[in-house]
């Protein structure tokens, strides 16, 4: 233990010795201490100021390394921006190079090898007891969006470091079972080059070696920014960058939920049994232009209005499938229930020729995001708005054209590890909270990780964070405390039984 953490923990000791009378009162004012008041009388012991026997036990949880430095390096990365007064990092930007630097120093505070690679991905490596072994891979992203939280990405990074130093810290680092090695992906945003997972996806080796060739906003392209970064990068090299699979065991990432569920069920982690698949469609409605004063209503061709009616039927079908759906071999009852229950649709954006107020317009561009965990029922709700889009369209006179943007299939996660996952959530929450009633909820993730680009390479597991109000890409993004501990105690307990 480092002297510093040292004082901090004996601090924190003499604290509580100092204010034993008013803990109770304190705890009531504090509510996101909300674990110590459900914790029975015999738990409650471990947060008091019960000097003796009372270290070994806060020793178990090491309150200081998973909690209070982990939330510390989470509020420091996040004022690591290009941004001035917000939050925003991006492939190669000024920024993610600073982050590199202070990612790099705590993962070699944490007694790992480190080497950035050839991408801008940083890697921090133990070798365990087995270093031929094959290794598990741990991770998530350093950059973000634009005006971004600083907890999506960067919580999976911290937690992993935080859990590695507490087994430094233990003395069982070197007794892993096996290799271990955290990754900090440089880029699964997308904000920069409108690419996702070119961080996950190259060290899964799923980037077409024309990535390189890929162009920003400014023209300039991937290789470019590489190369300004003294990064000297070739078609080869990129492909090498490639894992063996062979020498992958599995690929685990803990990430902030993103959405409201956790807080909805009074849990601080879940286990994520899938990723959605998803479908990107651009629908474009050709109509007549006119005069929005002289063209009678009996006589217009308005893709205005036909893009309204197209949008409420997809809602209308993507609320009911079961009501919309015929059911044959490829689509069952069964599917379509879980269908209803992972199925969300969205339009995200609108835009209209000419776009003027006292005129009917020509043409109307529109997105529609569709996403689910079932991808055959996916595919059957495309094919049925598709059907029921043309049929719209021919009914009101205007033209329809439906473009497939982007497809990308589900993945679903390991049952392996996440029963792992899910037995360490319930030993992390178990030992902060004393007795735990329920079963770690289980839930699906609408949103990608740098997991899907992974299960290409290896199997995949996720551990859910629980976020307040279920926000995210947003400053308002907000992750407890104690939750951020309990994830780093998840993670530690994961790779304790490794």
């Amino acid at each position: 233990m480092s002297s510093s953490t040292t004082a901090s923990f004996n601090h924190h000791h003499h604290h509580h010795h100092q204010h034993h009378t008013f803990t109770f009162a304190f705890l009531h004012l504090c509510f996101f201490f909300f674990f110590l008041l459900s914790a029975p009388p015999t738990c409650a012991s471990t947060f008091s100021g019960n000097e003796s026997g009372d270290l070994e036990k806060q020793g178990d949880l090491f309150p200081q390394i998973l909690r209070d430095e982990a939330v510390g390096r989470l509020y420091q990365l996040g004022k690591v921006s290009d941004g001035n007064g917000y939050l925003e990092r991006t492939f190669l930007s000024p920024a993610s190079m600073r982050a590199i630097n202070v990612i790099r120093e705590w993962m070699e505070d944490a007694g790992l090898r480190t080497w950035v690679d050839q991408m801008g991905n940083v890697h921090g490596r133990v070798e365990g007891a087995n270093p031929n072994a094959e290794a598990l891979l741990i991770g998530s992203h350093m950059d973000t969006v634009v005006d971004a939280g600083m907890f999506d990405g960067s919580l999976g990074i911290v937690s992993a470091i935080s859990a590695l130093k507490a087994l430094k810290v233990n003395g069982k680092l070197e007794k892993l079972k096996r290799p271990v090695e955290v990754i900090a992906f440089c880029d699964e945003e997308g904000v920069r080059f409108q690419t996702t997972f070119l961080g996950s996806g190259a060290i899964a080796g799923i980037l077409p070696a024309t990535t390189l060739e890929i162009s920003d906003k400014r023209d300039t392209m991937i290789k470019d920014v590489l190369k300004e970064n003294s990064i000297d990068i070739t078609e080869e090299k990129l492909l090498q960058l490639k894992y063996d699979p062979k020498s992958v065991w599995g690929y685990v990432e803990i990430h902030i939920e993103q959405g409201p569920v956790l807080e909805q069920k009074g849990f601080p982690l879940g286990v994520v049994k899938g990723i959605a698949g998803q479908t990107r469609l651009k629908v474009t409605v050709r109509g007549s232009q006119g005069h929005a004063g002289t063209v009678p209503m009996s006589m217009r061709q308005d893709p205005m209005a036909a893009a309204a009616e197209l949008i409420v039927v997809m809602e209308s079908l993507c609320k009911n499938p079961e009501e919309f759906l015929s059911y044959d071999d490829h689509c069952s009852d069964s599917s379509v229930k879980s269908l209803s229950s992972s199925l969300v649709c969205t339009v995200g954006e609108i835009s209209t020729w000419p776009s003027a107020s006292n005129v009917i317009p020509g043409q109307v561009t529109y997105t529609v995001d569709i996403r689910a965990i079932d991808d055959l029922g996916r595919e059957a709700v495309i094919y049925d708005l598709s059907k029921r889009i043309y049929q719209i369209c021919d009914k009101r006179s205007v033209s329809c054209n439906i473009e497939h943007k982007h497809d990308a299939g589900a993945v679903i996660c390991d049952s392996e590890l996440s029963s792992q996952l899910k037995s360490a959530a319930y030993s992390a929450l178990k030992k902060m909270e004393g007795d735990i009633q329920d079963e770690v909820p289980t839930l699906m993730s609408g949103a990608g990780h740098d997991a899907m680009a992974m299960s290409h390479l290896t199997k995949v597991g996720m551990l859910f964070v629980r976020c307040r109000g279920g926000i995210s890409h947003s400053p308002q993004e907000h992750v407890l405390d104690n939750d951020v501990w309990a994830a780093g105690l998840a993670t530690l307990s994961f790779l304790e039984n490794l």
